[in-house]
């Protein structure tokens, strides 16, 4: 249980925080400050947080936020998963950075293709291009939670290993499991406009009218 006595959680972190498992064991990838990760150790849901950074001074800071609750959790320095051993923890999270990054972290770390795994992915950048390499690697989408920042809407993903790959429809990759959520109208409109900047650079041809049903799709849901 959260109280005021834990750092206060913006709504991406908050989602991400509800995806993880009560019980488990947590790496947080990109700690930064070490807000979530103090959350997570401090309210009790997790009985060890590997907070992870590859910045010296913002894992500095986590050591010193998180520095109340012992060795609950522990600070380590380093590029994504290369820090934390396979088996350690069961849940990950890597909040805060691009698509492209979140997957290359999750490609050097081939042990994360295993169903014992919870993964809770907020990507900055790119939802569209995570979705895809998702379900292209074997992963599903087991939720996701719509929430908006500075005029934003971002998409926090939880997702574990099915081992069954397929290729995504443009929707799915577009909206995944957002349909019904508040904002989930804007969040679609949203991504119209990202996807009108990608068909500006197609020449005529089948990809560009598969673009052009996609963009007709997104203005109907966009009114939802």
């Amino acid at each position: 249980m959260r109280t005021s006595n834990f750092p206060q959680l913006d709504a991406r972190l908050s989602a991400a925080f509800d995806f993880v498992r009560p019980g488990h064991a947590a790496a947080d990838i990109g700690c930064d400050h070490g807000k979530l990760s103090a959350a997570l150790a401090g309210s009790g849901r997790c009985p060890l947080v590997l907070a992870c950074d590859l910045r010296p001074d913002p894992l500095d800071k986590a050591r010193r936020r998180c520095a109340p609750y012992g060795d609950r959790v522990q600070c380590r320095l380093g590029s994504g998963l290369s820090v934390v051993w396979p088996g350690e923890v069961d849940d990950i999270i890597i909040a805060g950075m691009g698509a492209e990054t979140i997957m290359e972290i999750l490609e050097a770390a081939p042990w994360v293709f295993d169903a014992r795994y919870n993964l809770v992915l907020v990507p900055a950048t790119k939802h569209s291009i995570l979705r895809r390499w998702l379900a292209r690697r074997g992963f599903a989408l087991v939720g996701e939670t719509l929430c908006q920042a500075a005029g934003r809407w971002y998409a926090v993903m939880n997702a574990r290993y099915a081992g069954t790959e397929y290729e995504p429809d443009g929707l799915e990759c577009l909206c995944g499991k957002t349909e019904g959520q508040p904002g989930f109208g804007a969040y679609c409109a949203q991504q119209n406009v990202k996807l009108k900047k990608y068909r500006l650079g197609l020449a005529p041809g089948p990809e560009a009218d598969a673009v052009d049903a996609l963009i007709q799709e997104l203005e109907k849901r966009s009114c939802l």
